[in-house]
């Protein structure tokens, strides 16, 4: 008896054709990866609960969320200037899930005055945007005697050394800040240390220290209530409620027209595929109205880079920073 071989079925050969196409490119239906994001984001804020950088983290998710269509859940991981919290999320997989809220401090004035820092500013990260710029202020106690910069300039040009300046504490960027603004204004006056913003500005409401150089979202209530008068601001433009303050670069200060900022890193190697999304998500929650709003309120400004930009504003920082402490001997340790 002859045993007749029946032919395979049409669609069962293309079925496996199809199959044995999809390995070949590696297009795996059933395994391929889900379109990000499809799990909760962290946002990791390398500071206590309660500044402008927490606070400007959980404003941020809030409006983050709703643009990914996923949860962001904010952590606070401090300690060591912001080094704790900016190391885990270097050493954490870079594929979008775990950010940095990064600041001037932990991704530029900390490389220039601490030695051993466990990442590197730069290329630890993949920068994605700043979201906010904080102005810097330049503010004197009541008592000072001068009514303008102009004044105050004359004033300590002509007493190198007689008069002090409170910071928040060794190798702070607001320390930083303000011996930046010394060697470009030619000015000397004597820092007074502490342990917090908190402490410093207490001490110049109270008339013990002449001056301090401050962000502007801790000074504006002690500006508002008269308890110190600001000078001079790092600003882009005058500010609507100080109209009558100047900015440094209307002083011949444009090099001292910077403020803080506070941006959103990965770790490196983000993939493109991901930083591309996530950085279109980032922009488009900044132009809201609730994120403008209260930014405002706590007196920062929206600002957007491209990924390329803020790598570039990172590494020119450390290397300011750097330079300046160098010079200076300047250390955090």
């Amino acid at each position: 008896m002859t045993t007749t071989k029946r032919s395979p079925n049409r669609h069962h050969c293309v079925a496996i054709l199809l199959a044995v196409g999809s390995a070949a490119f590696g297009v795996q239906p059933a395994m391929a990866q889900a379109k990000y994001p499809d799990r909760p984001v962290r946002l990791v804020v390398p500071f206590p609960p309660g500044g402008t950088s927490d606070i400007s983290a959980r404003v941020l998710a809030e409006a983050l969320a709703k643009e990914l269509g996923q949860p962001v859940v904010v952590e606070n991981k401090a300690g060591a200037g912001g080094s704790v919290g900016a190391r885990y999320v270097a050493e954490a997989k870079p594929d979008g899930y775990t950010l940095l809220l990064g600041t001037t401090s932990t991704n530029g004035t900390n490389s220039a005055v601490y030695k051993n820092l466990p990442f590197d500013a730069v290329k630890s990260f993949t920068p994605i945007t700043r979201i906010l710029t904080v102005p810097g202020a330049l503010s004197v106690n009541k008592k000072f005697p001068a009514a303008n910069y102009q004044e105050f300039a004359a004033l300590v040009k002509t007493s190198p050394g007689k008069f002090s300046y409170a910071s928040s504490g060794n190798g702070g960027a607001t320390h930083l800040a303000m011996e930046y603004y010394k060697t470009l204004s030619g000015m000397r006056v004597v820092h007074i240390p502490y342990r917090g913003t908190g402490p410093a500005l207490n001490d110049v409401i109270a008339g013990q220290v002449d001056m301090i150089y401050d962000t502007l979202a801790s000074s504006m209530p002690h500006i508002k209530s008269g308890a110190i008068v600001p000078m001079a601001i790092a600003s882009p433009a005058r500010l609507k409620e100080l109209p009558n303050v100047p900015t440094f670069a209307e002083l011949g200060l444009p090099r001292a027209n910077e403020g803080f900022w506070n941006g959103v890193l990965a770790p490196a190697g983000l993939p493109p595929e991901v930083l591309k999304p996530l950085h279109s998500a980032i922009v488009a929650a900044l132009k809201t109205p609730l994120v403008r709003e209260k930014f405002a309120a706590a007196g920062a400004l929206p600002v957007s880079d491209t990924p390329e930009a803020f790598t570039k504003i990172i590494a020119d920082d450390v290397e300011k920073w750097s330079t300046l402490a160098r010079n200076g001997g300047i250390t955090a340790e």
